[in-house]
């Protein structure tokens, strides 16, 4: 081995090191203390140079020689490199390096000599010759060596773990060995598996017993879409892929164990000694098998505050291992913390703190055990390895701390139902093996369930072809109904279908067409098919591109993040300070709607699937996101029949009708009623347009050019026939009657063709979807409460669970130790990494919009005599006259730390909504609001850079203010703005005078402007003192553009944004504790007149007209104090028409449709 003749030398002057020459091109340098093992003595070479003091001079004092025995590869590793050199700093330290061709050549007896020894197994290391020259020279072990071979079998991991008490996922061990047939017994279900008498439910993650084997798979279930995610050693910048094979594999040895959920983040573990630990965290590489890299290609990961009991399993693990340096896996999941994986001897990249810290732990614990033995002068240090850090935010403006938000699914086929009571035995038998008596309701929906449902079908189908006359009382149109339904699509994938059986002890009385002629005598079992409800591909597009749009609810943003829009959240995840929760309903539409939404939100990539089953949770177990539609509360009963009552009589609707119907004087419901006139006659309209789009299609059905044409999401001309017969039977009785509750069906069923199958071009369809829309915004709204009081108590009934999380959710957080916390000592490039934001989505059906928005609109949160902003908001919902897919309720919680903590200003909340999704091209378009406009964008500085919101894009640039008049020289953009700068491809810049329409490009119809105080630099100031930022919100008529035929949606409308924390916990506080049906009693006398219907006119109209420019003239409405030299731009204000007003309007309209006041 050839040297260089580099010498280093004590403080003495004494030579102490030799630099070795054979570096590798890709490894590091040795720095001064560390030598090859070429310039050091091996065992048999010791005597024969005792006495050659020319040859070879020794320090006046021994020096401890540390030995590094592993590949190449791992001991020229840069963190090696890095802590070896610091290692060489201790006086008495040196490092010599076996060499690879020495460790897999030579005989242990020809191996350096050292006094310590770190020695580590990886790929082609000899670890038995390790253990042979342990045995011969005895030094002292850094990491053991025959527990290495435990470590290199998962099952021995394992085993030692639950020795230690340490948590660790729920698992079985699959062994297959001829010697061993016990333990080889596996049983596959479709939606399980069975390993030794263990059943694992999937999600479940299957791992070969040999730990150098990386190719674990994790299987989901069929409701999430099945499949499964395949985990392997990272290839460039992949570490899973996505297949769509279910099974298990037939052959090797493998370890199944339970599935934790942790929001799609690891978190790995180092230790260096039982009291010191370093946890750093990543993105699962299950979630989109995309790994995030920085921009010199290294995986991206964030140091993370490990807890208490975190570190107490750190020091147990590096124990029983007897690893003083050792990595492994944590997984944070429910609350607690397992450990799935022990990867023995790893080193942190990247960190220089770390980098100081592993060679100050090591080269104490070597002095502290050599140094006495060897004589060696030396006391140990007494400074504190881990001085403990409290978090602390930076700067002192106001703070995001928490966001919750409640939002609709996306857009769905039409929800399709049939029922039927059943008596046949084998009804009863499956109602009874899955515990329907329990609870007198059964729900079905696993494919095997769903395939015993079927065979039952086909079964009884085939008895009534042979025996006509047998006793079987289920129809045969209803069984062959069931039967087709359960028969679609050729197999049970994903959650597209249900039944309900319900347990009637005196059978089902006669309630509508689709019943029995007449009740029988005993019990029977109402069974309730689901089918349809399914999220579409439009559906997809709109939560992915709201979830992408959400991301600019947070500020800023660092670093390679830094002036990008969106930005904030994305740094604020990917460094671990962001606590992220998803719920969603047990609907596949909703847990799909959340997944598309966590994936736009967090930039994933791939299939749904993956992120569904680790990012979404379900809250069905305590009804928080759920709702039975099939058990009406005895109030919902009363507003129904009283509701169907008012809705059957066949006149035009009178001054009482309003009264009875209207009696919160919504504006949207007034219109609606106005459109319809004579409800009867409005349904006998309808019911001849259904008949007549049912004609146009079977014709279309017997043209042979279109017989098999597709429509949209794989639907066919014959099913677009079953659903719309199927509602022109239902809709309208033998006697003539109509069933109101079909008219939200009806009106899904138009509105979904009308947008995505319009290019049948069938007639009439508009017309039909205007008339229909008109009925289902009166039914749909009034079927939860027409008065206040119903619609509080039906409230209750449904989101009770809800209001209690979200008072929850306001909690301060940053003392809770149950989230991922970003280590303040060890984060490069973060410069706040005390702050915290949690974030809590909750994505339900319609049911829950309507009762969480009554509680906010008719609960007392503020008295709209009294506060302008919140009348000007209650009079923006009255306007909205559908809750669309995608509607979405948002509650942000703000933290000034400049102020007393004990003080009601610490913290701010504000309360915005979005309708959601715009309606057909026809439709009227929805008031404007006044916009999307947090408060806490007043606080100088805290600005975001740029975002786009539910389809709006905000622009803040500085534009000069000549005078305190309207702003002037306003540059609109229909782009993204970069550092004064249009990003690719938006290339055309446009420059009008405020007020000057006239000029304006087409796209630029429906802009809204906002404005907001924020001190600019000194640099970019103007002589006038009319400086202001402004924030340009640009409506685009187009939507979203990543999707054909998907409509976009309807901007945030902030309803408040100077509310306290006091004020919104005092009101959750009354609306859970109170008995809402009794409100009018127990509500304070201040707040009652919310509940008192007289004091509300059903004249309230919307105060929004149409957009249109502002001028000076008009008096805008300020809602808070102006900072000196800042003027602000708001929307003008109409005054409320009065009852009086009302009345004349709704008996003579006038022609232009407009209030004369």
């Amino acid at each position: 081995m050839s040297v260089a003749g580099v010498e280093g030398r004590d403080q003495h002057g004494n030579t102490t090191f030799l630099i070795a020459s054979e570096n590798e091109p890709d490894q590091e340098p040795k720095k001064e203390g560390m030598k090859n093992a070429g310039d050091m003595r091996t065992g048999e070479e010791e005597h024969e140079e005792e006495d050659d003091d020319e040859e070879y001079y020794s320090p006046p004092e021994r020096q401890i020689v540390v030995g590094i025995c592993s590949m190449t590869k791992k001991s020229q590793s840069k963190p090696m490199t890095q802590i070896m050199e610091r290692m060489c700093k201790f006086e008495y330290i040196t490092v010599v390096i076996f060499p690879e061709e020495v460790i897999l050549n030579e005989p242990v007896e020809r191996w350096p000599l050292c006094d310590c020894l770190i020695s580590f197994h990886s790929k082609g290391f000899p670890l038995d010759k390790a253990v042979e020259y342990a045995k011969l020279r005895n030094p002292l072990l850094i990491n053991d060596l025959k527990m290495q071979y435990y470590i290199q079998d998962r099952r021995e991991v394992y085993r030692i773990l639950q020795e230690e008490g340490i948590d660790l996922p729920r698992y079985a061990v699959l062994t297959r060995d001829p010697d061993r047939p016990e333990e080889c017994n596996l049983v596959e279900g479709e939606d399980q598996v069975e390993v030794n008498g263990e059943v694992f439910p999937k999600p479940f993650v299957e791992k070969p017993v040999c730990a150098e084997d990386h190719n674990v798979y994790i299987y989901y279930p069929t409701s999430a879409g099945g499949g499964s995610q395949r985990l392997f050693r990272k290839i460039g910048s992949r570490s899973s892929v996505y297949s769509p094979e279910s099974s298990v594999r037939k052959t090797g040895s493998y370890i199944y164990e339970e599935f934790m959920p942790t929001d799609g983040t690891d978190v790995k573990v180092y230790t260096v000694g039982p009291d010191y630990a370093h946890a750093e965290a990543r993105k699962s590489p299950a979630l989109d098998g995309k790994v995030e890299r920085d921009s010199e290609g290294k995986e991206i990961r964030y140091p993370v505050m490990l807890t208490a009991m975190e570190k107490l399993v750190a020091r147990k693990v590096c124990l029983a291992f007897k690893q003083t340096v050792c990595g492994f896996d944590l997984l944070r999941a429910n609350g607690h913390s397992y450990v799935c994986d022990v990867n023995g001897f790893s080193f942190v990249k990247n960190s220089m703190k770390y980098y100081d810290d592993c060679a100050k732990v090591l080269g104490n614990m070597v002095m502290r055990e050599l140094a006495p033995q060897f004589h060696i002068p030396w006391s140990i240090p007494m400074e504190a390895e881990d001085i403990p850090i409290v978090p602390t935010t930076s700067g002192t403006m106001m703070e995001l701390r928490c966001v919750i938000a409640i939002i609709r699914h996306g857009d769905r086929t039409p929800k399709q139902k049939m029922k039927m009571e059943v008596r046949h035995p084998l009804f009863f038998e499956l109602f009874e093996k899955y515990g329907g008596y329990k609870s007198g309701k059964l729900k079905l929906k696993k494919p095997k369930q769903l395939q015993e449902v079927l065979d039952i079908a086909r079964l009884l189908l085939a008895e009534l072809g042979q025996h006509t006359d047998c006793e079987i009382e289920e129809k045969k149109g209803k069984l062959e109904q069931l039967k087709t339904v359960l028969e679609m699509y050729g197999h049970f994938s994903g959650i597209n279908r249900k039944v309900q059986l319900t347990y009637l002890p005196n059978g089902q009385p006669k309630a509508s067409s689709e019943e029995e002629e007449g009740p029988k005598e005993g019990p029977s079992l109402l069974l309730v098919l689901k089918w349809g409800g399914e999220l579409t591909p439009a559906g997809r597009v709109q939560a992915e591109e709201l979830g992408r749009a959400f991301r600019c609810m947070y500020p800023g943003g660092q670093g390679d993040y830094a002036g990008f829009p969106g930005c904030g959240l994305l740094r604020l995840h990917s460094t671990y300070r962001h606590d992220l929760k998803i719920y969603a309903s047990d609907e596949g539409r909703v847990q799909m709607t959340a997944a598309a939404f966590a994936k736009g939100l967090l930039a994933l990539e791939g299939e749904l699937t993956p992120i569904l089953v680790q990012m979404v949770k379900s809250a069905n177990m305590n009804g928080m996101l759920d709702s039975d539609s099939e058990s009406l509360t005895d109030c919902q009963q009363r507003v129904k029949a009283r509701l169907h009552g008012i809705m059957q009589k066949d006149q035009d609707f009178t001054e009482a009708d309003y009264e009875k119907l209207a009696p919160t004087g919504s504006p949207s419901l007034v219109n609606s009623m106005k459109i319809i006139g004579n409800p009867v006659r409005t349904c006998d309209k309808v019911y001849a347009l259904i008949q007549s789009l049912n004609s146009q299609i079977r014709k279309r059905l017997e043209d042979p050019k279109s017989a098999n044409l597709q429509l949209y999401h794989s639907e066919t001309l014959e099913l677009m026939l079953q659903r719309w017969s199927k509602l022109e039977r239902d809709f309208r009785n033998k006697s003539g009657r109509y069933d109101i509750s079909k008219i939200p069906d009806i009106y899904d069923c138009v509105k979904y063709d009308t947008q995505h199958n319009s290019t049948l071009g069938l007639e009439d369809t508009l017309e039909l979807f205007r008339l229909s829309r008109a009925l289902a915004d009166i039914v749909i709204p009034q079927e939860y409460g027409i008065n206040t009081s119903e619609k509080l108590d039906i409230a209750q009934a449904y989101c009770l669970p809800l209001m209690k999380k979200i008072q929850l959710d306001l909690q301060r957080t940053h003392e809770d130790e149950a989230v991922n916390k970003l280590h303040p000592l060890y984060s490069r490039g973060v410069m706040s990494p005390g702050r915290h934001v949690r974030t809590r989505l909750y994505f339900t059906s319609e049911s829950h919009v309507h009762s969480l928005l009554s509680i906010f609109r008719y609960g007392g949160l503020l008295d709209v005599v009294k506060d302008q902003q919140w009348k000007q908001a209650m009079d923006y919902l009255g306007a909205v006259p559908e809750l669309n897919y995608m509607t979405q309720i948002v509650i942000m919680l703000y933290e000034d730390n400049n102020k007393d903590p004990s003080s009601e200003e610490r913290f701010h909340v504000e309360l915005h909504f979005s309708p959601g999704v715009k309606g057909c091209e026809d439709e009227e378009k929805i008031p404007l609001g006044f916009g999307f406009r947090p408060a806490s964008a007043e606080v100088s500085g805290f600005l975001c850079c740029g975002c786009f919101v539910g389809g709006c894009v905000c622009l803040p640039f500085l534009s000069a203010c000549p005078d305190p008049g309207p702003l002037r020289g306003l540059v609109l953009l229909p782009g993204l703005l970069f550092q004064g700068h249009l990003l690719p491809p938006f290339s055309h810049v446009f420059t009008s005078v405020l007020g000057d329409q006239t000029a304006w490009p087409r796209w630029v119809s429906g802009f809204r402007l906002l404005a907001s105080p924020l001190s600019s630099a000194p640099s970019q100031r103007s002589k006038t003192e009319g400086w202001c930022n402004v924030l340009l919100c640009l409506l685009s008529a187009a939507g979203f553009e990543g999707c054909s035929m998907v409509p976009s949606i309807y901007p945030l409308e902030t309803l408040h944004n100077s509310l306290s924390l006091k004020q919104v916990d005092e009101f959750l506080n009354a609306v859970l504790v109170l008995n809402l049906s009794d409100s009018h009693r127990h509500f304070p006398a201040a707040l009652s007149a919310l509940f008192d219907t007289s004091s509300q006119g059903y004249g309230q109209t919307p105060t929004y007209p149409p957009p249109r420019a502002l001028s000076s003239s008009e008096s805008p409405v300020r809602t808070h104090a102006h900072p000196p030299g800042c003027e602000y731009t708001d929307l003008h204000v109409l005054p409320c028409p009065s009852d009086q007003h009302m009345k004349q309007y709704r008996k003579a309209p006038p022609a232009n449709g407009e209030i004369t006041l």
